[in-house]
């Protein structure tokens, strides 16, 4: 699923409300969760899941492409965590 996809998912949903409308909350609450994790922030989202930041150490990767040895520095990385529910739902035999 897309952006445009949950857009328009929504907008289905919520006949009330104009295309416009829709993007302009998702976008809202995309910019908001975006802005959270920039500052380092957790956010949970109950019975979906939760976006945290993990910190990387550094470390020698290899180019793919020649093989060269390439020095990787600390980072921080976006994370996501399934909940028990959501798992429980996509593991759930039909």
């Amino acid at each position: 699923m897309t952006k445009n996809d949950l857009i328009k998912e929504v907008q289905e949903n919520l006949k009330a409300y104009s295309y416009k409308d829709v993007t302009y909350a998702v976008n809202i609450i995309f910019d908001s969760m975006i802005k959270a994790i920039k500052h380092g922030e957790r956010i949970e989202i109950r019975g979906f899941g939760n976006f945290t930041i993990r910190e990387r150490k550094p470390r020698l990767g290899r180019n793919p492409k020649s093989g060269a040895e390439v020095k990787l520095e600390k980072r921080k990385v976006p994370f996501f965590k399934t909940g028990k529910e959501l798992r429980e739902m996509v593991n759930k035999k039909r």
